[in-house]
């Protein structure tokens, strides 16, 4: 098992700002609004030599008026459970305060490695006001600045030596697929389902999920980062800087993936939003699977309910209608194991490699059959066909004399023809006109 290291303190103490400090990253939202975090966020850092996984988790707070309190805590509580070490993170500025205490004691009882940080010690002069939390009880507390960076060499060193000396392979090729949709789509409640336990909180409040969460699926032979990122909602309806964060974060979530699930809502059906983040997703040339969440809840579920949806959808995507489209609810379970399985094979379809021979073959004599328009007397002749190698999209290469006069239309055909012949579902194309 590999190196885990959890952050857990109580809010504002600077969680986030240390998990970006140690993973080298922006990856959490830091803010100086309390509660900001609230899934366990998953990032990885290196240390002279040494890999580990670092948690950050949300403030830890009892009685307190946040919404979301009980659901931060329980996962404080697996992250607690899951780590091999534990940062308990306090405020120099502060001092100990009865969350600090409280936090201590669940620390105590967890029987787990704690370090004691005490953070905010952005001059020398507030390192010897650290000494208040020796009355913790968890020994000598290292004071840091996770603004500037100051201590946090010494913290490490002393953390790396408290690891097993295992060798950790490391899992930067694993497929990533992102669940985007907009707000209370469902996402984080099918990652959920997926895994099999309450990996993300789920709320009936849109705007849940803030940051971009990342948790890897390793069951049934299918391995890959599931990531769930924050409902995308429309620029002019963005209107708190948190939310604008946790868009943008949505967005590179996307950008970094390998296969999206655009994930809509039945009850609602195929809206404007679902359509500028399938732009979004065509744009950045990711394989795409389409979900309809929330199934249980349509009553009339004949065929020809199920057909008229699927056709509204793929008229709506078009010219790109080669899509799964697959009929789901994450609360009942039903199909989620197809949404995998479709990910999975779109993300094997984007590393397809067609034979030469094979895409002349099969193309050339369509092409004579059905050659380029005529266009102000120019004769496009289109003499030799390949796949371009090692390519995030199969990408393939038309050879022929006059490129420039070949116009979309005809680019469509030959995207369309491929599709034709082989699997190519759910992941874009490029088609390429060069002179021979």
């Amino acid at each position: 098992m590999s190196n885990i290291v959890a952050i857990v303190g109580r809010p504002n103490v600077g969680k986030s700002t240390l998990f970006n400090r140690l993973t080298q990253t922006r990856q959490a939202i830091v803010n100086e609004e309390a509660g900001t975090t609230r899934d366990r966020q998953y990032g990885k850092a290196e240390w002279t030599g040494k890999e580990f996984s670092v948690i950050d988790t949300g403030g830890w707070v009892l009685h307190s008026e946040d919404v979301f309190e009980e659901e931060i805590n329980k996962q404080v509580q697996i992250a607690v459970e899951e780590a091999n070490v534990i940062l308990f993170l306090v405020d120099v500025l502060t001092g100990i305060t009865d969350w600090d205490e409280q936090i201590a004691d669940m620390l105590r009882r967890s029987k787990k490695p704690v370090i004691l940080v005490s953070n905010k010690a952005d001059t020398f002069d507030l390192y010897s006001q650290s000494a208040e939390f020796y009355a913790l009880g968890l020994g000598e507390p290292y004071s840091v600045s996770a603004v500037n960076g100051s201590g946090t060499g010494e913290l490490l060193d002393f953390l790396v030596s408290r690891f097993d000396n295992k060798e950790e392979k490391t899992e930067d090729d694993i497929p990533k697929i992102a669940v985007t949709g907009r707000p209370n789509a469902g996402k984080s409640s099918l990652i959920n389902a997926f895994i099999g336990e309450e990996r993300n909180i789920v709320t009936d409040i849109a705007g849940t999920t803030r940051d971009s969460i990342y948790t890897l699926y390793d069951k049934f032979g299918l391995k890959f980062y599931l990531v769930d990122t924050a409902g995308i909602r429309k620029k002019g309806k963005v209107s708190e800087d948190l939310e604008y964060y946790s868009v943008i974060r949505a967005i590179r979530a996307i950008e970094n993936a390998d296969v999206c699930i655009l994930m809509l809502d039945a009850t609602r059906g195929i809206e404007s939003q679902d359509m500028n983040i399938f732009s979004l997703i065509q744009k950045n040339g990711k394989g795409l699977v389409i979900v309809v969440n929330k199934w249980d809840l349509v009553e009339n579920k004949d065929q020809k309910v199920i057909t008229t949806f699927e056709n509204a959808i793929r008229e709506r995507t078009a010219p790109f209608t080669d899509v799964p489209v697959i009929f789901a609810s994450a609360l009942t379970k039903q199909r989620i194991f197809k949404i995998l399985e479709t990910a999975n094979m779109v993300y094997q379809t984007r590393h397809t490699k067609i034979p030469t021979h094979k895409l002349n073959e099969i193309l050339l004599p369509i092409i004579e059959k059905t050659p380029p328009p005529v266009c102000k007397g120019k004769v496009v002749k289109i003499k030799y066909i390949t796949q371009l190698p090692k390519t995030a999209v199969p990408s393939f290469v038309f050879f022929c004399n006059l490129p420039q006069w070949v116009k979309e239309p005809y680019k469509r055909f030959l995207e369309n023809q491929i599709r034709k012949h082989w699997v190519m579902t759910g992941t874009p194309l490029n088609v390429f006109m060069r002179e021979k």
